[in-house]
């Protein structure tokens, strides 16, 4: 029996990890949940898996939450109890959204366990302080992003890292793909959440939309991938290209030495890449995504549009200049969503927002994980400042 903690139990991540854990309860227990607010939903997760733990980020609904439970399930709050959970457990999924996933990661790889990585943002900000973690004995990253878990698989059959010539990291180009910046100016929430073949949290959504996503995916793919990891690669932001594929089969692909490309193929599900982590080095039973090859299949591909979607060039700058840049990237795009969001800003505002940020960065190097969460921190003020200073003619949406 594999003990699991879905770390954002009540997230699109969370959620769709349970329904896997679900298709082999054999195999899999769900030791620990962990949420952010959401205590009610996790109540009614805990109430159904039996946890032994419930961690929650604040102590806002604590006692909600506990009358809600039978006292055999402990309910705990903050970071220490977090890492707790994860270090308790086999396998962690982490689901936790933004910045905020980060202890999760650093608890599960430096107990010297298997971490499921969808949080993008931990491994990205502060890079240099999860490969540390990753060096402890017995840990294991096994991404859970989807093109991250096609190139992990694309790779698994290569036994000469030196062959690994390049990567290409596939982009469905979100709901505005073939949009002009003139189209893009009027971008109302509702559209930019409406993305055409993958059903994810608003905002990963929103990044998709602008193609940050795939700027963050390229920074995370060097970690994961390239010269700094566990790996022993050469390769290096001149090595990842993006291709836009809107059919969303092909994940993403490998090519080596010889000239040949690796790719990984099924239909667009998340549920797929969770169960790859929970499984790994073994797989599901369960056949998510299985594509049906007798059917007629179309398959397209071309570059994305770098001046219309400037985000996607945002991200390779910040991740090319290194340290803590990609920090103060992912930091400021949280920010610029969020104000989206919310309806303070549009849509191709977001990347203004960022640049503003990423040109004042101060050459912080992110070797400690203090120095990351000051970075975190010092770039959140300045995207507020930005925010803030942006013409009053523009403030808001009508």
């Amino acid at each position: 029996m594999i003990d699991v903690c879905v770390a954002g139990s009540t997230g699109s991540i969370g959620t769709q990890t349970l329904d896997v854990i679900d298709t082999d309860p054999d195999r899999y227990r769900v030791s620990s949940l962990t949420a952010g607010s959401s205590w009610e939903a996790v109540a009614a997760q805990a109430l159904k898996y039996r946890p032994d733990t419930v961690v929650l980020a604040s102590d806002a609904n604590l006692h909600q939450l506990r009358d809600a439970l039978p006292q055999s399930i402990a309910v705990v709050v903050g970071e220490a109890a977090l890492a707790e959970a994860v270090a308790a457990a086999d396998v962690t999924i982490n689901g936790i959204v933004g910045f905020a996933g980060l202890p999760a990661t650093l608890a599960c790889l430096e107990a010297g366990k298997r971490l499921g990585l969808a949080n993008k943002e931990s491994l990205i900000a502060a890079g240099p302080v999860v490969q540390r973690a990753r060096r402890t004995p017995g840990a294991e990253l096994v991404p859970v992003d989807s093109e991250h878990a096609a190139i992990h698989q694309s790779l698994r059959s290569n036994h000469d890292p030196v062959r690994i010539k390049r990567l290409q990291i596939t982009a469905s180009g979100g709901p505005f793909r073939g949009k002009s910046a003139d189209e893009l100016a009027e971008v109302t929430v509702a559209a930019a959440l409406a993305h055409p073949t993958w059903a994810m949290g608003p905002k990963i959504t929103i990044d998709s939309s602008t193609l940050m996503n795939k700027g963050l995916e390229v920074i995370e793919a060097v970690e994961l991938f390239g010269a700094p990891s566990t790996m022993d690669t050469e390769l290096g932001f001149d090595d990842i290209d993006v291709v836009v594929h809107p059919q969303s089969i092909v994940h993403s692909m490998a090519t080596f030495s010889d000239g040949s490309t690796i790719a990984q193929l099924s239909n667009p599900n998340m549920r797929g890449p969770i169960g790859y982590a929970l499984a790994y080095p073994d797989r599901l039973a369960a056949p998510y995504g299985e594509i049906d090859w007798s059917q007629a299949q179309t398959l397209t591909f071309e570059p994305p549009d770098r001046a219309a979607f400037p985000c996607l060039d945002l991200a390779f700058a910040a991740g090319r200049i290194g340290g803590t840049a990609p920090a103060w990237l992912s930091a400021a795009n949280e920010v610029a969503v969020d104000a989206f969001l919310e309806e303070r800003i549009r849509w191709n505002e977001i990347p203004s927002i960022v640049e503003a940020v990423l040109t004042t960065h101060d050459g912080g190097m992110g070797e400690t994980l203090e120095s990351v969460l000051e970075g975190d921190s010092i770039a959140r003020i300045r995207a507020a400042e930005a925010l803030a200073s942006r013409p009053s003619s523009t403030q808001g949406l009508t």
